[in-house]
């Protein structure tokens, strides 16, 4: 890490990125409980993912879209039984809860705001160890998509496997009086908080999409790296033609993709991605320095031509060549 950043910077990258864990504040991610007799048919038409296979205390990947294919949202729905969560980015909290309000005059299909709600995720190699002497609970068999509900001071933790920094972790919703004191009992056991600025570098290694900064409604679903959150296989839904379509074609005409530079460079969003003949193939969407590789690492969309890895490209005045996402591999792996 450059020498200006802080120590607690370095303390939380190294947390993460060196065998113990760190803690982000998912906090202000967008949640709603969907619940109905109808709630899975309505959900079911309007997201990418197949609701009928999502199984009680599991969850998976999905998108809203539009007519045209275009990403709205990307979410994890959550089945209960109490009903289905849908976690968003805070980004996309309203759109979400817009394209959803109107369904609620239209049959048995009821929403709630989780906004009372807070959410940790704690990321890294140690995680599971460290959360669960924490919780006094045996999390390390946890599969990726289950959802286990764990006890904590009277309230129940929705404790969810998952990483945002390509490393393993899990994702933690519990109500907000509780969560104060759960956070306090993470960082006494060890647990580094992460500042925002570390969770965007870790991101960015991971290789993971930001609605609003890498991706919105400008990109088909499948030019961000969400082939997971889309059913190729399930009923009508709002975008399918377009999707499936585009599959059945072989290939998106850009994707986003990696792409690691020669040197410390300081490359801004929006460059122009040039290829070796000086054509203009592409642009970043984010960049940061990676302590890990020592080198500047992008996020950018490239035309399907140059999608290679070890393609040599430019940006500005620094040169690099496209990887494989992610760009750390890490115990998530």
């Amino acid at each position: 890490m450059n020498a200006s950043e802080n120590s607690s910077d370095l303390q939380g990258y190294a947390a993460v990125r060196a065998g113990g864990a760190g803690l982000i504040d998912l906090s202000a991610r967008g949640r709603l409980l969907v619940s109905g007799s109808e709630a899975a048919q309505f959900l079911n038409g309007l997201i990418t993912n197949d609701m009928k296979t999502l199984e009680l205390n599991s969850w998976m990947p999905a998108a809203f879209a539009n007519v045209q294919g275009r990403l709205l949202a990307a979410v994890r729905v959550i089945r209960r039984d109490d009903g289905f969560v849908i976690d968003t980015e805070h980004a996309t909290g309203e759109t979400v809860a817009k394209l959803l309000e109107r369904f609620t005059f239209a049959g048995d299909f009821h929403l709630k705001d989780l906004a009372d709600v807070m959410q940790f995720s704690i990321q890294g190699q140690s995680a599971a160890e460290m959360l669960g002497r924490v919780l006094g609970a045996e999390l390390s068999s946890l599969s990726r998509t289950a959802v286990a509900l764990v006890p904590w001071q009277n309230e129940q933790i929705t404790v969810i496997r998952s990483t945002h920094t390509a490393e393993d972790g899990f994702d933690l919703l519990l109500a907000r009086a509780a969560g104060e004191s759960l956070r306090d009992a993470l960082l006494a056991a060890g647990v580094q908080a992460l500042t925002g600025d570390v969770c965007e570098i870790l991101r960015i290694e991971a290789g993971l999409a930001r609605y609003c900064v890498d991706m919105d409604e400008s990109n088909v679903v499948t030019e961000t790296n969400l082939e997971d959150a889309v059913s190729f296989n399930k009923g009508c839904y709002v975008g399918q033609e377009i999707i499936v379509r585009i599959k059945h074609r072989g290939h998106v005409a850009k994707k986003l993709t990696g792409i690691v530079f020669e040197k410390d460079s300081t490359i801004e969003s929006g460059a122009k991605i040039l290829s070796a003949d000086e054509k203009e193939v592409g642009r970043v969407t984010s960049s940061t320095f990676s302590p890990r590789l020592d080198r500047t690492i992008a996020l950018g969309y490239l035309k399907y031509d140059y999608l290679g890895p070890g393609t040599k490209v430019k940006a500005g005045e620094s040169s690099g060549e496209v990887c494989d996402l992610p760009f750390i591999c890490g115990s998530w792996y």
